[in-house]
């Protein structure tokens, strides 16, 4: 047999930082195996399929850049007078073409999407040796998990590196490079927004229709439960929720956001007992990353993990002794919540007995502690600021419908969502009303559940918000008073340099690039 070689792309961020011009959109010649050993056999598709989620652990996403820069380059966050300077660029709106985490996150989500072409490249040669039916079913479950992760990914760089999205000029807006193909080369250009949103709904319909169970119900489905390790038909439905929302489809932000809420499978984690860990179910969602209303989360183990999205927050020196937080909230968050919101605590809290901070200045705001660290891992490993990401939450479907309702004029339904996680999470009755103070109780709702979780910079673009820091004499004099208006280029992340100056690339760069 004629020996060919299957290139397989992998995603090294070493790569990515090393200043070169090769594009995280080609494969790595350096990385392949023989054809004879590619996805043959349903047990190949199964070690492949896990491949694609371990990709999903990269400190790069879930676990790190991709979940805390967009968040930090807003209004959330206030960066300590001394910090250690990670992520100072982006706190400071100094975000270049060259910026090392940007071409990270960027690489990183399209080396799952490579991961994720293969795989349905090669599903075909798989599903020609099967018969049995419960075989055509798991392969089904794989290829449709595919489906739908390649569609996340796409639908994250659509947000980082596009404009928010209008419904009467999507064709003329720049989208994102389209991949779907594994072996055959593609143009290096990027498609238009729409055909960029079109490619995620296309990928999501064929993930709903191969992981649908056929039950006429779409709330009741034989393979969603909580706490998931893998994509699920309700997960599908969560992404589809959050897609709409985004593309201003208010009707369909509804529709799947329901489906969700309505399925018995999920239940926003209150004040109850969670059995397995004997703590409030709130405590444990953020303490041990578990909870009836978490629909998909990346699973980590003590010795098998990702990044560690507290370290930022807490940066304990190692002896364990004292806190060098290089970021703290910022005071306006603080005054949202009420004194009885269980948030509050278990996102923000005073550590000065355990782990006191080690500046010589005085900071008088509670240090974030919502990703203090799985409690298991801390027990068994002494493994500090290491959480489980939960990409897809019940509590986010709640705030989706809100706002979608608020946009269709329905302020009744918003506010009875909203009211519906306040009181939950141990608030009081939430009032939508329409205009401007209707969309700032939605803002301070999902600033209040969502904090730090990933979408703030992105609510503000699509909302056409600036914002402003306020100073303080604990926070470092540069961008502590930064104003930015509604429309500033940099809400729209810059496409990294290295991939316009690659060979055969077509790109066209954000107005972002040319600062």
């Amino acid at each position: 047999m004629k020996n060919i070689y299957v290139i397989i792309k992998i995603a090294a961020v070493s790569a990515l930082i090393a200043g070169t011009a090769t594009s995280c959109l080609e494969k790595n010649p350096g990385s392949y195996i023989p054809e004879e050993d590619a996805m043959k056999t349903l047990r190949d598709a199964e070690q492949h399929n896990l491949g694609i989620y371990a990709s999903l652990k990269s400190s790069s996403l879930y676990s790190g850049l991709l979940t805390l820069l967009p968040d930090i380059q807003s209004d959330l966050v206030m960066a300590s007078l001394t910090n250690t300077n990670p992520h100072a660029g982006i706190w400071e709106w100094d975000i270049r073409p060259t910026n090392r985490e940007i071409e990270a996150v960027y690489g990183s989500l399209y080396s799952v999407i490579g991961n994720c072409n293969f795989f349905l490249e090669k599903e075909a040669d798989v599903r020609a040796t099967l018969t049995a039916e419960e075989d055509f079913e798991l392969l089904d479950q794989y290829t449709g998990e595919a489906y739908a992760i390649r569609a996340l990914c796409y639908s994250e760089l659509i947000k980082c590196f596009c404009e928010a999205y209008d419904p009467d000029n999507a064709g003329n807006q720049l989208g994102v490079v389209l991949r779907t193909k594994y072996s055959e080369k593609e143009p290096v250009k990027r498609a238009s927004l729409k055909a960029s949103y079109q490619q995620v709904l296309d990928d999501l319909d064929m993930a709903e229709q191969l992981l649908d169970d056929g039950d006429d119900d779409p709330t009741v489905n034989d393979g969603d439960e909580s706490d998931n390790y893998y994509i699920s038909l309700a997960a599908v439905y969560a992404i589809r929720a959050r897609v709409s929302l985004y593309m201003e489809n208010w009707d369909d932000a509804i529709k799947y956001s329901t489906y969700v809420i309505d399925n018995k499978a999920f239940e926003l984690s209150g004040t109850s007992v969670n059995p397995t860990y004997g703590y409030a179910a709130f405590d444990c969602l953020w303490g041990y990353d578990s909870g009836d209303e978490i629909i998909w989360r990346i699973g980590f183990t003590g010795t098998s993990y990702g990044g560690a999205l507290g370290t930022v927050f807490l940066n304990l020196t190692r002896d364990y002794t004292y806190a060098y937080p290089d970021y703290v909230p910022a005071e306006w968050v603080l005054d949202l919540y009420t004194q009885s919101d269980y948030r509050y605590t278990m996102y923000f809290s005073d550590l000065s007995e355990s782990f006191p901070v080690g500046y010589s200045y005085e900071i008088p705001v509670p240090l974030i502690v919502k990703y203090y660290g799985n409690q298991t891992f801390i027990t068994g490993y002494q493994l500090y600021h290491v959480c489980m990401p939960k990409p897809l939450r019940l509590a986010e479907q709640y705030l989706i419908r809100a706002e979608a309702s608020y946009w269709t004029g329905d302020t009744n339904q918003a506010g009875n969502d909203l009211t519906t996680l306040s009181r939950n999470r141990g608030g009081g009755a939430v009032t939508v009303s329409s205009g401007e103070a209707g969309l700032e109780a939605i803002s301070n709702e999902r600033v209040k559940e969502l904090y730090l979780e990933g979408f703030r910079l992105n609510d503000l673009k699509r909302w056409n918000m600036g914002f402003e820091r306020t100073p303080n004499s604990y926070s470092q004099t540069t961008g502590n008073d930064l104003k930015v208006e509604a429309g500033d280029p940099l809400f729209v992340w810059p496409i990294p340099q290295h991939e316009i100056e690659s060979p055969d690339s077509d790109l066209e760069g954000n107005e972002s690039n040319n600062r």
